[in-house]
């Protein structure tokens, strides 16, 4: 049997993760390097990249990168991929963690929020594994990690397209999974709960933050680096026998039936 520590080392993989210039990405980003990894966080804003790559360096002994890439246009998940290959030479670990939510209600959303939402927390994962998988398949190794959320298996109202595309990751995760396991890939998904984010502070009021720490087990939000073990065990050795799984990270919200 392998050292526990090798188990969880990536050593010289080359990992890419999309929305990696704060928040959960960022987190996810600077656990992979201290692991060893070589890194690529990807956003729209190159200057917020800028800063996340000089945090995220500090790290660890992988070396990191970043690239501006727009997941709402198919073009740029394209040149993100071929980019992405280019720098790294492979991209083993694709972490799909862009994504929006807008909230509306069911008789109140409009085409462009819900095209909006369903591009970047739908769209482009699957747009980004297609370009990826084939050099996977041929070098017969990889990690497919689709950031999904709690509110893919339970919801709130006003939250109908971000549950729908939530949800529609899981259900791909596991169509994938079945494609690509002959080849050594895993694709899973990570179902976060309540994190202390940007995207949470942004669609939250105060009373709904108190609302949700109450609701989980261990009664607070959950910190960025608190899901660092769990994409740690599906991104290396130690998971490579979970695939189709979606992990659930919630301090035990789903614990609770009222």
């Amino acid at each position: 049997m392998k050292p526990i520590s090798d188990l969880f080392a990536l050593t010289g993989r080359g990992a890419l993760i999309t929305g990696g210039s704060k928040g959960l990405g960022l987190a996810l980003a600077k656990c992979f390097v201290a692991a060893g990894a070589n890194v690529i966080v990807s956003s729209r804003h190159e200057e917020e990249l800028r800063r996340a790559v000089d945090e995220i360096r500090t790290c660890g002994r992988g070396q990191v990168s970043h690239l501006v890439a727009d997941m709402t246009r198919r073009e740029d998940v394209k040149r993100l991929a071929d980019a992405a290959t280019l720098a790294m030479g492979h991209v083993d670990i694709l972490v799909n963690n862009a994504g929006t939510n807008l909230p509306q209600a069911a008789d109140e959303i409009t085409d462009e929020v819900w095209d909006n939402i369903l591009q970047l927390n739908l769209t482009s994962c699957m747009a980004l594994t297609r370009a990826l998988v084939p050099d996977m398949k041929r070098k017969r190794w990889g990690r497919i990690i689709h950031i999904s959320s709690v509110m893919a298996l339970a919801s709130k109202a006003g939250r109908g397209a971000y549950s729908a595309t939530k949800a529609a990751l899981i259900g791909m995760a596991r169509a994938h999974a079945l494609e690509l396991g002959p080849f050594n890939i895993t694709v899973n998904c990570l179902a976060p709960g309540p994190f202390e984010t940007e995207l949470t502070h942004k669609v939250l009021s105060t009373e709904q933050k108190v609302l949700f720490a109450d609701r989980t087990a261990i009664g607070r939000w959950g910190q960025p680096e608190e899901l660092c073990g769990p994409a740690l065990l599906l991104a290396s050795e130690a998971g490579s026998f979970i695939t189709g799984a979606t992990l659930v990270v919630d301090g035990g919200v789903l614990c609770k039936t009222f």
